[in-house]
């Protein structure tokens, strides 16, 4: 049987932990409860208090075209000093939930201290984790933050780890009990046997079956993934794809070194991911650097039930633009799903809002279907932001079995661009995850 997903250890100890998390995020917590649907913007200051930063206050979270869910803004990859971020992990959630964000993960580097080290752990100098990466001990006082933090309704707080090969490629893990790393599972079919695995299963340890998983960084690293190896067995369990790192949009990654832009690579393979943003924060500003990759995503809840279902459905969005809120359907399936007919006109409805700083703002929308190297654009769409856009396109799976929506800047250039004259040169403001033509 698996572990308590949070395992909070010694109760002295988590008890110290909430007080503690309430102290420092009392200010935080205040700024927070109002930032959604509110006009304007505020000086926000950080976890540390020593700087500020201005965040938008964004768009209402209620959708105009779909029902029955509610936005939330999230951030799923995040550092400490658990492995080589630079913040203390007692600060971690407080910082992220002061940011305006609602639903917020650690998820530190598993390279080789659990497997070579865990007898030794008590004995390594304090900043051994830097290089060996995250350790028994420090796995659990993530899952003992993450339920100090977690208030079921307001702020999602989840523990989970970044399988971190230096080679292959990194891998968000969430919601699981046990973690592995990369001296555990040293390759891709290692790692989703791993991730398939009950724990304790024939008596082979522990395994990863009870959590979710996502492509961090996409091309990166040069094996990519083995070449976005795939495993049948992994595919509804690997929810994600990172669009947008910290301030990159990975669209054309690799594109100039002659290697296919990650999002064909992986789509195309057969892996069928939502996509998302993430800040990949190293520092001690979790979640307040304006511009860095963020999560929308389409709750019934805001608890970890709520998160995990919407994970797992791929009701989510990539954007680098706080308070955004993007909602899209094709034929009335909502983004993450499956279009019933594999060939005719599907009709698109686009709700795009930032609040009253974007209203009336002009966009592109671009639909991209599979492509040889890069992804091949359908049409563009110009949409004018606090709008419902609606528009049909025609599709055929013969051409490929998924669609996913752009929305770009064409004011502005992609600083990661790909063959000339391809829509995806301008900036992009966020991904919808994709539909599938069954």
């Amino acid at each position: 049987m698996s572990r308590d997903p949070h395992e909070l250890g010694d109760p002295a100890v988590v008890a110290g932990l909430r007080r503690r998390d309430l102290l420092a995020g009392a200010g935080g917590l205040l700024l927070a409860s109002v930032a959604a649907g509110t006009p304007g913007a505020d000086a926000v200051p950080t976890a540390a208090g020593d700087a500020t930063v201005r965040q938008a206050r964004g768009a209402d979270r209620a959708s105009l075209i779909t029902r029955d869910r509610r936005l939330v803004h999230a951030d799923l990859h995040n550092h400490t000093a658990l492995s080589d971020g630079a913040g203390d992990p007692e600060r971690a959630f407080a910082s992220l939930r002061s940011a305006g964000l609602d639903v917020a993960a650690l998820t530190d580097h598993a390279i080789v201290a659990d497997g070579a080290l865990t007898v030794l752990d008590p004995l390594l100098p304090a900043d051994a984790n830097r290089v060996l990466g995250l350790s028994r001990r420090g796995w659990r006082l993530t899952g003992a933050l993450a339920d100090a933090a977690d208030d079921p309704g307001r702020f999602t707080a989840i523990r989970g780890f970044e399988w971190s090969n230096p080679l292959l490629g990194h891998m968000n893990v969430w919601f699981t009990g046990e973690y592995t790393d990369v001296l555990q599972a040293s390759v891709m079919s290692e790692f989703f046997d791993w991730l398939t695995r009950e724990s304790g299963f024939l008596g082979l340890g522990d395994g990863g079956a009870d959590g979710l998983a996502g492509f961090n960084h996409p091309g990166r690293e040069p094996g990519r993934f083995q070449g976005f190896r795939f495993e049948r067995a992994a595919r509804d369990q690997v929810v994600s794809l990172e669009m947008f790192n910290r301030r990159d949009d990975y669209l054309f990654r690799g594109w100039s070194d002659g290697v296919r832009s990650p999002l064909v690579a992986c789509l195309n393979a057969g892996w069928r991911p939502g996509l998302s943003g993430v800040t990949d924060e190293h520092g001690t500003d979790w979640g307040h650097p304006e511009g860095k990759g963020r999560t929308g995503m389409w709750v019934t809840e805001n608890t970890r039930s709520g998160v995990f279902t919407a994970m797992s459905e791929r009701r989510f969005f990539a954007t680098r633009v706080s308070g955004l809120r993007l909602d899209a359907t094709a034929d009335g399936v909502p983004m993450g799903g499956g279009l019933t007919s594999s060939r005719g006109d599907v009709r698109f409805a686009v709700d795009l809002d930032r609040g009253p700083e974007w209203a009336g703002r002009r966009l592109d929308v671009q639909v991209l279907r599979p492509g040889a190297e890069v992804p091949e654009v359908a049409d563009v769409v110009p949409v004018t932001v606090g709008q419902v856009t609606r528009f049909t396109v025609p599709l055929d799976a013969d051409d490929g079995d998924w669609v996913v929506l752009r929305v770009a800047d064409p004011e502005q250039p992609n600083e990661t661009p790909g063959p000339d004259g391809h829509p995806g040169n301008d900036w992009g403001v966020a991904y919808s995850s994709p539909w599938w033509l069954e």
